[in-house]
C-alpha cells in the first residue's frame, strides 16, 4: 500500500502504476522469463527485418543502373548490405538486454550447441524468430508499393544449388562465430559487440547478396516467401546452409575453448604493466620462458554489466 509520500500512479511507472509495482525478479518463474525474452526476440526480429526489407526494396527499385545480364549492380549490392548490417547493429544494441538480440534461428542453434544458450530458451526463440520474419515481410509488403518478391533470396545465373548451399554455410559460419567470440565470450569489448556483429553481417552480405541473396538466416528467407506466396525449388538451401554454418562455427568454438585459446595469445584484455605489450616483449626474449599472465578476474569477464548477452549456459531453463 502506497504511503502518503509515494505516488501510486505516474508516467514514471510501468503502465502508469495501474497494474501495480513491477514484479520481483526473484519471484518470476522460468517460463515467464522465457515469455518476456520471446517478446523481445519477436519485436527485435521484426524491426531488424522490416527495416532491412524496406532498405533492400528501395535499393533495387531506385537503382540507376544494373549489372551485365540485367542483374543488380555492385552499388545496389552495397546498399542492400548496409540495409541488413546496420539494421542488425542498431536493433541488436537496442534489444540485447531483453532477449539477447539473436534474431536468427541459425545463431540460436549455434549458441545452443555451444552451451551459451539454454536449450529450452532456444526452443522458445527459434519459432518466435520464424513467425516474426513472416510478420515483417507481410507488413513490408502491405505498407510500401512494389513486389515483396524483390527481397527474396535467389541464386544468381551460373550459381548451382550446391554452390549456393556451401556459400550460405560459410557466410553464416562467419556471422555465428563473430557472435560467439564477441558476445557469448565475455571480455572488455563485449559491450560494443553489436558493432562487430553488424559489420560481420555487412561483410557477409557484400560477399553473398549477388550470388545467393545473402540469407544467413532462415527467418529472413522464409518470411518473404510466405508474404509473396512464392517458394524457389531450392529454398531448402537457406535452411540447411545456415544451420551447417552454425555447426562449423560451434565446432571451432568448442576447439578453441578446449585448448584454452586465451593462452595462445595472452593479455588481450589487460591494460597495465602485464598487458599486451609487456607480454609480447617478454615472450620473444631468447632464453626466457613465457611469463605467467595474470588473467582477468572471472567476475570481470562474466559481469552482466558488460553488455551484449545473447544467452547464458548458467541460466538454466
Amino acid at each position: 500500500m502506497a504511503t502518503h509520500n509515494e505516488k501510486s500512479h505516474g508516467f514514471d511507472k510501468p503502465f502508469l502504476g495501474f497494474l501495480g509495482n513491477p514484479r520481483n525478479a526473484n519471484d518470476q518463474s522460468a517460463m515467464l522469463k522465457h515469455f518476456v525474452a520471446a517478446t523481445g526476440e519477436f519485436v527485435g526480429t521484426f524491426l531488424f527485418l522490416f527495416f532491412a526489407f524496406l532498405g533492400h526494396q528501395m535499393a533495387v527499385d531506385t537503382a540507376p543502373d544494373t549489372g551485365p545480364g540485367n542483374v543488380i549492380s555492385n552499388q545496389t549490392v552495397i546498399f542492400i548490405a548496409m540495409s541488413y548490417g546496420l539494421s542488425l547493429l542498431v536493433t541488436a544494441w537496442t534489444m540485447y538486454r531483453i532477449s539477447g538480440g539473436l534474431f536468427n534461428p541459425a545463431v540460436t542453434f549455434g549458441m545452443v550447441i555451444t552451451g551459451t544458450l539454454p536449450p529450452m530458451r532456444g526452443l522458445v526463440l527459434f519459432p518466435t524468430q520464424i513467425i516474426s520474419g513472416m510478420c515483417a515481410a507481410g507488413v513490408a509488403a502491405a505498407i510500401v508499393p512494389g513486389d515483396i518478391q524483390t527481397v527474396q533470396t535467389t541464386l544468381a545465373p551460373g550459381v548451382s544449388v550446391a554452390r549456393g548451399l556451401f556459400l550460405e554455410m560459410f557466410l553464416t559460419a562467419e556471422l555465428v562465430f563473430t557472435v560467439l567470440m564477441l558476445a557469448a565470450e565475455k571480455s572488455k569489448d563485449t559491450f560494443i559487440a553489436p558493432i562487430g556483429i553488424g559489420l560481420a553481417l555487412f561483410v557477409a552480405e557484400i560477399a553473398g547478396v549477388y550470388y545467393t541473396g545473402g540469407s544467413l538466416n532462415p527467418a529472413r528467407s522464409f518470411g518473404p516467401c510466405i508474404a509473396g506466396a512464392n517458394f524457389q525449388s531450392y529454398h531448402y538451401i537457406y535452411w540447411i546452409g545456415p544451420l551447417l554454418g552454425a555447426l562449423i562455427a560451434g565446432g571451432y568454438y568448442h576447439f578453441v575453448k578446449f585448448f584454452n585459446y586465451e593462452e595462445a595469445n595472452p593479455g588481450q584484455d589487460s591494460a597495465g604493466p602485464d598487458g599486451f605489450e609487456a607480454n609480447v616483449v617478454s615472450s620473444i626474449d631468447e632464453g626466457q620462458s613465457r611469463p605467467q599472465v595474470q588473467k582477468d578476474r572471472p567476475d570481470t569477464l562474466r559481469s552482466e554489466s558488460d553488455g551484449f548477452h545473447p544467452g547464458y549456459a548458467d541460466r538454466q531453463a
